[in-house]
């Protein structure tokens, strides 16, 4: 009921030409420029997938989100570094969303991708440049130069790139008063799903994201000191994926893995678009 009045007020503030809040003015931060994300997400977004059809369809609202995010530098610099990081997120996940409905339905013909997939869209993540905190960006550079910054790589499980194998997209924005609450939940949630973390005892294999393998330096130096000693013969990617998932699995995998005996291998990534139109 909240959001329905402020979604009401705010649309009779525009009805009647008046200027909207600045962004940052309701409540603390920036958590006002992330309130029409949230609303999108809310209405849009079940279980990590989205009603594209839908979104495209009432894409007003998403279209003036991401027009608000070229904030002055001047202005994102003097925010919080937990500011900028939830700024990052809701960034990338909002220009991927805009992507697929600027194409949606999706048509290509690339051969190595699965059809309707963001990957068949000429270089979705290498070419266009959105407009974010005074300068241009791609999607690949926000997740590979501008998100390494911040050193903390449980953010590339918060990215929807479009994709099943991504970490789940969220029915909320990120804020930065409740970022690391949010990041420890994405983190658990993508940790504990089988098409991103796994276990093969016929194989002796721990299968892992290729998320993970995408980043190993960045999860590398962050957790490979962390964990178990037993594991210290590992290699530092090892040594941080033990770290990670050990907390999160059920008695009989962890004994699993304390054997110490298995090997690890990246999963295929899927592209296949998380889209709910329709049915899955």
């Amino acid at each position: 009921m909240r959001r329905l009045v402020i979604a009401y007020v705010t649309g009779l503030t525009l009805a009647a030409g008046l200027p909207a809040p600045p962004a940052g003015a309701q409540g603390t931060g920036t958590g006002g420029l992330h309130r029409p994300l949230d609303e999108i997400l809310d209405v849009n977004v079940r279980d990590g997938d989205v009603y594209y059809q839908a979104l495209k369809q009432s894409r007003g609202a998403l279209d003036r989100y991401v027009a608000s995010l070229d904030v002055a530098a001047s202005l994102y610099d003097r925010w919080s570094r937990d500011e900028r990081l939830a700024f990052w997120l809701n960034a990338y996940n909002a220009f991927v969303l805009q992507t697929v409905v600027d194409r949606y339905p999706i048509r290509g013909r690339a051969p190595e991708y699965p059809p309707a997939s963001i990957r068949q869209i000429p270089g979705a993540f290498e070419k266009p440049a959105h407009r974010a905190a005074g300068r241009r960006v791609t999607l690949d550079q926000i997740e590979k130069e501008i998100l390494p910054e911040f050193r903390d790589p449980r953010a590339y499980f918060a990215l929807g790139r479009g994709a099943r194998a991504s970490g789940r997209l969220r029915s909320e924005a990120y804020v930065a008063d409740r970022l690391e609450a949010q990041l420890t939940t994405t983190t658990a949630e993508f940790l504990t799903t089988l098409e991103r973390v796994a276990i093969d005892r016929v194989t002796n294999e721990l299968r892992l994201s290729a998320i993970i393998g995408w980043h190993e330096p960045e999860f590398a130096g962050a957790y490979a000191e962390t964990g178990d000693a037993r594991f210290a013969a590992r290699s530092p990617i090892e040594r941080a994926a033990v770290a990670l998932v050990l907390p999160h699995l059920y008695p009989l995998e962890r004994q699993f893995i304390e054997r110490n005996q298995f090997t690890v291998r990246y999963m295929e990534f899927d592209w296949r678009l998380n889209d709910l139109t329709g049915g899955r």
